[in-house]
């Protein structure tokens, strides 16, 4: 018999594109039908998913919302989001649920006490294990990113640029970031087209870029094109450097090989690039050893000491030689 299923995840980006080998598997092993309920800001990106069945947006009217979904009739609710709204929803609907396991006592420790403690398990892996006692496992097929046919980009005539590096210079918090002194350094070091890949929130920082950078093939993505067009480019690219960030997520998403800058962040938080077991190659830069490394599991808008060594140290020659050497990897 059919299950129907209510998945939550409100936000953002990165998280729900982690959230879609749950929406595969249940789809595929478990013949289900998905419903999945989110923020209006990232509906689009479920919807273009062939394996859910409807999209429902969170509204400010929680109460009538819980009508609406108290009309489903749910078999089962999957809690990927697991905060105080879920529950209540979950509450409210009284049917069977499941919620997943944040490990945010082992990232506490991480942050706070700098304890040594094992690597937190992939966010996916704890999310499909959401989900086992349906009798469905993990497909090992990585994430999943649908780019609808009319968001789809030719860079070529867009950028006239055939070969090009894409460089995300944004992320939900300054402390991911490297700064534009930086970014534009590592335009030049590369020594080829850079398309710089952001929101309408990096704009001005694109264009500081571009303005600072000594090389004259550096071009801005940031504010015209939508996530799925960014997404495009982001797909056409020779080579990739990120941030922590949710377009890491859908590179990985992709199978496209990237590299990734961290800052405050580190990925033992398990939320590092995820491919299953597609055999896809991604380099890693950090800097080890810092006794106030991490200070968030998420992030600032300024260092809080007040030095940003985390990011200012890095080498941008060894991470510009990383993303060239990526090239010979990436799919034509």
């Amino acid at each position: 018999m059919l299950k129907k299923i209510l998945v939550i995840r409100f936000s953002s980006i990165g998280d729900i594109v982690l959230t879609t080998p749950v929406l595969r598997i249940l789809h595929e092993q478990a013949d289900a039908e998905i419903h999945y309920l989110t923020k209006p800001a990232f509906a689009s990106i479920v919807l273009s998913n062939p394996y859910v069945k409807k999209v429902i947006t969170l509204g400010d009217e929680l109460d009538r919302l819980i009508l609406l979904l108290k009309e489903e009739q749910y078999d089962h609710i999957i809690d990927l989001h697991h905060n105080l709204r879920s529950t209540r929803i979950k509450l409210a609907l009284r049917r069977p649920s499941a919620s997943f396991d944040k490990r945010n006592f082992q990232k506490w420790l991480m942050v706070r006490l700098k304890k040594d403690t094992p690597p937190v398990k992939h966010i996916v892996d704890r999310y499909i294990e959401t989900i086992n006692f349906l009798g469905v496992s993990d497909d090992e097929k990585g994430l999943d990113f649908f780019i609808p046919t009319d968001k789809k980009i030719d860079v070529k005539a867009v950028f006239e640029f055939d070969a090009y590096a894409a460089i995300v210079i944004g992320a939900a918090h300054e402390t991911k970031c490297m700064t534009v002194a930086q970014l534009a350094k590592l335009c030049e070091l590369l020594d080829m087209p850079v398309i710089l890949l952001g929101g309408k929130q990096e704009e001005e920082k694109a264009n500081a870029i571009i303005a600072t950078s000594k090389s004259k093939f550096v071009k801005s993505a940031c504010g015209p094109f939508d996530i799925f067009q960014s997404a495009s480019i982001l797909e056409q690219a020779s080579t990739i450097i990120t941030h922590d960030t949710g377009l890491m997520h859908i590179a990985a998403a992709l199978k496209k090989p990237q590299i990734v800058v961290w800052g405050n962040t580190i990925p033992e938080f398990g939320m590092q690039p995820h491919y299953g077991a597609q055999n896809v190659k991604w380099d890693s830069f950090e800097i080890l050893g810092l006794p106030c490394r991490p200070c968030s599991k998420l992030g600032f808008p300024k260092c809080p000491r007040g030095h940003f060594r985390c990011m200012l140290e890095h080498d941008l020659k060894s991470i510009a030689e990383a993303a060239l050497k990526l090239i010979l990897l990436t799919p034509c």
